[in-house]
């Protein structure tokens, strides 16, 4: 049995200790979320947030994450009012949307760490996550509108 904080709550996960996190989330806690993309750790789809930082899900296993607080789309902002929630649908970044919940919360994990980022500092720090449609431009303005508005 192991022990998670998720969204902020603590929640005990009877599985595997080698389960990926992506599975525990989604199959356990029904928390989907959190997108399976590659399962490889190369397109950030599954991207969470494990004590504060961008982590690919499909790449922790469930014994890595335990004692440890895990985010996910789901607890980001519950209403979707986080700044970013806000500037994705202002600056209509979807399009199929299979990526969005990954690249917001690498986007998130970035503003905690760098209020007013660089253009090259998010272009650097979202190639980590892959985006079939090339929205990449529009995702680009979003943070830029989320950092000033925050």
């Amino acid at each position: 049995m192991a022990g998670l904080t998720v969204n902020g709550h603590i929640v005990d996960i009877d599985a595997d200790p080698q389960t990926p996190l992506l599975w525990v989330l989604r199959e356990h806690l029904g928390l989907t979320g959190t997108k399976y993309g590659c399962g490889a750790g190369l397109c950030g789809a599954c991207t969470v947030h494990l004590d504060g930082e961008a982590a690919f899900a499909c790449q922790v296993p469930l014994d890595a994450a335990t004692g440890r607080a895990v985010t996910t789309i789901e607890g980001l902002s519950p209403t979707g009012e986080h700044a970013l929630q806000r500037a994705w649908v202002a600056e209509q970044v979807p399009q199929c949307g299979y990526c969005q919940s990954g690249q917001i919360m690498q986007a998130a994990a970035l503003l905690s760490a760098n209020p007013r980022p660089a253009r090259a500092d998010i272009v650097d720090t979202m190639s980590a996550n892959l985006c079939r449609c090339g929205t990449y431009l529009r995702i680009v303005k979003a943070i830029e509108r989320a950092a000033e508005e925050g």
